[in-house]
């Protein structure tokens, strides 16, 4: 497929609209009105897509890396070292996790870019996805699963310290065949994307927890608003090569988040972890920083290729997680204590 049909345009972009009205009118479906927003922004960038490339001359895709670093630095206000302590607290589960983080979802992105033979810097951008640390809607999504928040959120903590180490050699060793892979660089270019804003937040956490309240609570809304900025730009800059291989990059990404969950879930069950850790490390396992892996296709100038992986994914994995959580919500593991059952599900707050 290379081509839209121009009228039906706008019926598509009115459907999801409309969806997303309906489900804001009902708790349990409200968690999706995110995504199904996103959905009707993605299809008018597809049909439109020279309203999202320039204004006034000045190229939207420079926004990109200064918006992800906003969006970690507000990732770092809601961190403490507190979420630290559970290296200590957990060594099994933090190993489990992060071992089954960086091993499971970059070879299944490595195996899905060659069982569908993407071209190269498609191909990459479905390995990048698979390298990059654990997302912050993992938390919200172990929460409402009733897995074990602890862990999940020191998962998502030391992935991402970690990134700049093990995402540039997963890089160059599982897509150095599909396009050049500077390691220097890129640890660079994630230390700066998200180290530094993620540890400026960390500072800002300690000393003004609190005094800012109005910023506590603009911090996700702007984040939200950054992230489906950002995939529109991204929709927008690769139309054409998304018109090639949409579909296939679509299944593509659905096997590759729904593997995450799979086999990190039995990989735990297999060494006899407890439910609501394996329910935990399946979540972090599935669930990408879909966001770093944007920016670092922008620094490495093919946002409009190697970053179009990342942009089909994200949505996927908050419709996938959303689902996974309210089944896992109605059948509590065994091991929760019977005072965390009551906990209500918030799925709005997804």
């Amino acid at each position: 497929m290379n081509t839209l049909l121009p009228a039906a345009g706008p019926f598509i972009i009115a459907f999801w609209i409309v969806l997303a009205v309906i489900c804001s009118r009902r708790p349990q479906t409200r968690g999706f009105v995110y995504t199904l927003t996103i959905f009707a922004a993605v299809t008018t960038a597809m049909y439109y897509p020279q309203y999202f490339l320039t204004v006034g001359g000045f190229d939207l895709s420079k926004l990109i890396t200064p918006l992800i670093q906003i969006i970690m630095f507000g990732m770092g206000t809601a961190m403490s070292v507190r979420d630290f302590y559970g290296v200590i607290k957990m060594p099994m589960g933090v190993f489990t996790g992060v071992v089954c983080h960086f091993t499971i979802m970059p070879f299944v992105g490595w195996s899905l870019a060659h069982l569908f033979q993407f071209p190269p810097e498609i191909a990459a951008g479905v390995v990048l996805i698979g390298t990059v640390p654990c997302g912050m809607a993992s938390n919200v999504i172990s929460y409402l699963a009733k897995a074990n928040l602890a862990l999940s959120v020191t998962l998502t903590a030391v992935s991402t310290m970690l990134a700049p180490f093990v995402t540039p050699f997963l890089m160059q060793w599982l897509a150095g065949s599909y396009v050049d892979i500077s390691v220097t660089a890129m640890m660079w270019d994630i230390c700066k994307i998200v180290i530094l804003p993620v540890a400026a937040g960390l500072l800002f956490n300690h000393f003004l927890s609190g005094k800012l309240k109005w910023l506590d609570n603009v911090m996700p809304k702007v984040s939200m608003s950054a992230i489906a900025f950002i995939i529109v730009i991204i929709t927008a800059k690769g139309r054409e090569s998304l018109l090639d291989v949409g579909m296939l990059l679509i299944l593509s990404s659905l096997i590759h988040n729904l593997s995450g969950y799979g086999l990190g879930y039995w990989i735990c069950r297999l060494i006899r972890m407890n439910e609501q850790d394996c329910r935990t490390i399946a979540i972090e396992v599935g669930m990408q920083n879909g966001g770093l892996a944007t920016a670092i296709a922008k620094n490495m100038g093919k946002i409009a290729t190697i970053g179009l992986a990342p942009a089909v994914f994200g949505p996927l994995m908050n419709v996938t997680g959303s689902l996974l959580a309210s089944w896992w919500h109605r059948h509590p593991p065994k091991d929760v204590p019977e005072s965390d059952k009551a906990v209500p599900l918030e799925t709005e707050r997804l």
